[in-house]
């Protein structure tokens, strides 16, 4: 017997790591993942192993990380991932098929080989499942090349130990598909039939949980990928929830990708691990479970609707009063958060009610390690399982390289917390670059500049300066000097069209940009002009410029347009006399087909024409004094159609 466990264990290829009551469980370490063009699908399973049954769980977090192989490129398409347990119990355990995490793949193309990305998704409702050897499965789908490209994928489950804030029962699948959406005479609802609960001995309240996205592109209408519908959620015959279908993309987390990654879709987004709708419901015995679509037809549709949905039962709340600190935002360096980090502004931190009682107060200290402790007393009404995004009062604290935000929570309703194991957090975060008080804001708009403002707040939240640019300043330079005090500053950049200064579908648009000098013209910082809805830049302002963050150290540099019949311009900045060479290569086996160089360039815009060459794709690359310092694809294509 013990040989077969140590047997195993080597099979699975799991890690564990014990630290304090948190275990990992690394299922798939740096999986090279491709497609399988031929069947559409590629299964991944591994073994882990987890703890025992009689080991109690208090939370499980899923961290998927994606980087690009060593290899080869990282994968171009957004493609439809699902991660399931297949079996439980050992390889002679009954046979599963639970999706636990789905997973849309990110447009890669334009990714480097440092490339990498960790998403995070809380799973704890899995808990009956995730116990002893479990085989999970990373379904990967698509029909792209597997010969040049793919993903390298980890899958890391987080257990943190402890009571859980209420024992769960049983665990069932309600709907599990691709239903087919819109087809003329064939009802969705055939398939999404109410389902009916039995309440289960020693169940206090039930939690519905939905997978849910939209797929297919039929013409004019865009369905179901591209068009918004409305779910109705129905429950033992009252609908308790109404919305539609949709997700926005322009403010995704993963930015820029080499693809439509901005464009809004059916509930999900390139780059995108799903977060579930979650209901919590109370149980009445026999209870039934409906979803409704929104009656939609059309001619031969191709549209889907993929769902996946749960209905767990739980125990009663085992404690009254109890609060936990879920999630801190700001600060904070990880991945998801990084469109709102580094910050000035003040902290934000999510918390949760995990006891019986509404929770009305709560205590809440935060601060940097070895600095000073703030308390902000919170007061509201959080329902039982409920959690609320809360804004601690007062700016960050100025710190100096990589630092420790802690969080800690007390007195909920002003009682001892009967569970205070998950009241404290901390978060590692960089603090905002430092920089002089004299700067310039250059701007350069694009085609569409009516859609571009920009403003910089201070640490209060006041707007200090302010332009808004209107339909007759196409293609023009703009230079604001900024006269600042010491203090931290936040920029914002907006875009009413959602598709930043730049995007290489959106070529009428052309190409902006935005960069920050100094007085005397070095470069300060360069912004990415395809960001989407919005950019935001905190920084700090000293008189000391011992504290100043390094300048020049990137130069600012753009192409546009990268779909293209030939000519493409690439525009250079750098603050200070460089060696440049700019390299354009194939993209098969990158074969050198143009270099240029110039010698003590500090700025410039050139104009390259391919239009000789095949239609295909090509690398651009730049080299500034032998250091590569950018890189973007081109492709060539016989016609541009928008």
């Amino acid at each position: 017997m013990k040989r077969a466990f140590i047997l195993l264990y080597l099979l699975c290829q799991a890690a564990w790591v014990l630290a304090s009551d948190t275990l990992h469980v690394v299922t798939h370490q740096r999986e090279f993942v491709v497609t399988d063009p031929a069947q559409g699908v590629r299964a991944y399973p591994r073994w882990g192993v987890f703890p025992s049954a009689g080991v109690p769980i208090r939370k499980i977090l899923l961290h998927v990380r994606f980087a690009c192989p060593d290899s080869v490129r990282c994968a171009d398409w957004d493609y439809l991932d699902a991660i399931r347990i297949r079996r439980t119990g050992g390889v002679n355990g009954p046979s599963r098929d639970f999706e636990i995490g789905r997973m849309l793949t990110p447009y890669g193309g334009a990714f480097g080989k440092d490339w990498h990305f960790t998403w995070d998704l809380d799973i704890t409702d899995f808990s009956l499942l995730l116990r002893d050897s479990v085989e999970i499965v990373y379904n990967h789908s698509g029909f792209e090349p597997n010969q040049d490209r793919g993903w390298l994928v980890t899958l890391d489950f987080e257990l943190i130990r402890g009571t859980p804030v209420a024992e769960p029962i049983r665990i069932e699948k309600i709907y599990d598909g691709n239903f087919r959406y819109g087809v003329p005479g064939q009802s969705i609802e055939t398939a999404l039939a109410p389902v009916g609960i039995s309440r289960a001995r020693g169940a206090s309240f039930g939690k519905l949980k939905i997978y849910q996205t939209g797929h297919g592109d039929n013409p004019r209408d865009g369905c179901g990928e591209f068009c918004s519908k409305m779910r109705d959620i129905v429950y033992d015959g009252k609908r308790i929830d109404r919305r539609p279908v949709w997700k926005s993309c322009a403010d995704n987390a993963l930015f820029p990708q080499a693809g439509t990654w901005l464009l809004d879709r059916a509930n999900w987004c390139p780059g995108y691990l799903q977060i579930p709708d979650e209901y919590l419901l109370p149980l009445h015995g026999r209870d039934t479970v409906d979803v409704n679509m929104e009656p939609y037809e059309y001619p031969n549709s191709q549209a889907v609707e993929n769902i996946t949905a749960y209905f767990i039962q739980y125990s009663r709340r085992v404690t009254r009063y109890d609060a936990s600190i879920e999630d801190i935002l700001v600060p904070s360096s990880r991945d998801i958060y990084s469109r709102v980090n580094p910050s000035c502004l003040p902290a934000r931190v999510i918390i949760r009610n995990n006891g019986s009682r509404d929770l009305r107060f709560l205590d809440i200290g935060y601060g940097t390690l070895n600095g000073p402790t703030n308390h902000y007393a919170w007061k509201g009404r959080l329902a039982p399982g409920r959690h609320i995004e809360v804004t601690l009062p007062g700016p960050l604290p100025e710190s100096r390289g990589d630092t420790i935000f802690l969080v800690s929570l007390t007195r909920p309703n002003h009682r001892p917390d009967e569970f205070p194991l998950d009241n404290r957090m901390e978060a590692h975060f960089q603090p905002p670059p430092v920089h002089p008080g004299s700067l310039v804001l250059v701007f350069q708009t694009n085609n569409q500049p009516q859609q571009n403002t920009w403003h910089l707040v201070n640490e209060s939240g006041s707007t200090l300066y302010h332009r808004q640019f209107d339909s007759t300043q196409k293609n023009q330079l703009f230079r604001d000097t900024l006269h600042l005090q010491p203090g931290g500053y936040t920029l914002v950049i907006d875009d009413t069209a959602r598709d930043g200064l730049e995007f290489w579908f959106n070529t009428r648009g052309g190409r902006g940009s935005v960069r920050l000098e100094d007085s005397t013209g070095n470069l300060v910082q360069a912004f990415e002009s395809d960001f989407g809805s919005a950019l935001t830049y905190a920084f700090r302002v000293s008189r000391d410029s011992s504290q100043w963050s390094p300048m020049n150290r990137e130069p600012a540099v753009g192409l546009f347009p990268t779909l293209t019949t030939g000519r493409t311009v690439l525009d250079y900045y750098g603050g200070r006399e460089k060696d440049v060479t700019v390299q354009i290569l194939t993209d098969e086996g990158g074969r050198l087909i143009e270099a240029h160089h110039y010698y003590g360039l500090k700025a410039g815009s050139f104009t390259y024409d391919l239009s000789y060459r095949p239609a295909q794709r090509y690398y651009l690359k730049v080299f500034v004094d032998g250091q590569l310092r950018f890189t973007k694809r081109i492709r060539v294509v016989e016609k541009v159609n928008f």
